[in-house]
């Protein structure tokens, strides 16, 4: 578990969730000894962890908690989170502070430019909180780092993971416009949970999202990913499968859902190995080109690599379709 408190930052100390602490504790099962990660200590992890940190930067590695952090930072793979680190939902499943965000930084697309370049990296990952209190959602301020990243580091595929522009007409077009190679919006769990799981956001509406993508450029990879152990039941998980394909999402990820803390949702089961191998199966034999599924997967998670292989797998199915 981590704490509810952020004794960290320079800003006075405050509740990381006030709107969840007075909720009553939710008690998860123990975790099983698939899903126990190590505690980051390499030299690696260090040097990823002071360049994010010299450029003034935000992830969501640190932010949500990710158990994966040792693994990528080692690798000098880190998400970037732009437009600050407070977010103006409050997700029952999410780690991210909430509250009202500062005014976006007009620095902060060179800045990722800049710490993409120093760590070298041949495919970034760039999301963002949600920001409904800004009129395009920060669609313009993804739009303007997409294009920071390019000028900088040209050979450098990128992937942005975005909130889903709900009431935010237009800004989706002015995303897209940018040209990512990978679109990625998660649907996070099916739609019977989102009314305690998710509730500022709407099932259909970030479906359509990753519809639209499609067809207004058909050549941008589109990927979404859902958590599980949230309640959900095995057939809900299928049909979230035959949703994303019938709006033609290429990539699909599939990972345990992890407590942040007792304030948050609570654990409801721990999938097994052999169930999240049985999903990825399945995500295949529904056309999915490309498809993660496990206890420890998450949307960033081996980035890079998936990258190549989604790649690989369009063009093995155009040269058959041919």
């Amino acid at each position: 578990m981590v704490t509810l408190i952020d004794t960290i930052s320079e800003r006075q100390v405050r509740p990381r969730h006030p709107e969840k602490a007075n909720r009553p504790d939710s008690v998860s099962p123990p975790k099983p000894d698939w899903i126990r990660v190590r505690a980051p200590t390499s030299r690696s992890y260090a040097n990823t962890r002071n360049i994010v940190k010299e450029n003034g930067l935000v992830t969501v590695c640190e932010e949500a908690g990710c158990p994966n952090i040792g693994e990528c930072w080692d690798k000098k793979h880190a998400t970037f989170m732009i437009m600050g680190d407070t977010c103006t939902r409050a997700c029952a499943f999410c780690n991210v502070r909430t509250g009202m965000p500062d005014g976006l930084d007009p620095d902060e697309p060179a800045h990722v430019a800049l710490a993409t370049k120093k760590l070298g990296l041949a495919h970034v990952v760039v999301t963002s909180v949600d920001r409904d209190d800004l009129a395009d959602g920060g669609a313009e301020h993804f739009a303007r780092t997409i294009r920071a990243i390019r000028e900088s580091c040209p050979t450098t595929t990128i992937e942005i993971l975005t909130p889903d522009f709900l009431r935010k007409d237009g800004a989706l077009e002015v995303v897209v416009a940018a040209k990512p190679d990978v679109f990625n919006h998660n649907l996070e769990t099916v739609p019977s949970r989102y009314q305690s799981v998710r509730p500022g956001a709407r099932y259909f509406h970030s479906v359509r999202l990753l519809q639209r993508v499609k067809e207004i450029d058909p050549t941008i990879f589109t990927k979404s990913g859902i958590m599980v152990g949230l309640g959900e039941e095995r057939h809900e998980v299928l049909q979230v499968m035959d949703d994303l394909r019938s709006a033609d999402v290429d990539f699909l990820t599939v990972g345990q859902y992890l407590q942040p803390t007792l304030k948050h949702h609570a654990v409801m089961r721990y999938v097994t190995p052999e169930e999240f191998k049985g999903y990825e199966q399945i995500a295949f034999t529904k056309g999915f080109l490309m498809a993660s599924a496990s206890p420890l997967t998450r949307s960033s998670h081996h980035a890079g690599e998936d990258f190549a292989r989604l790649k690989a797998a369009r063009e093995a199915k155009l040269q058959s379709a041919g």
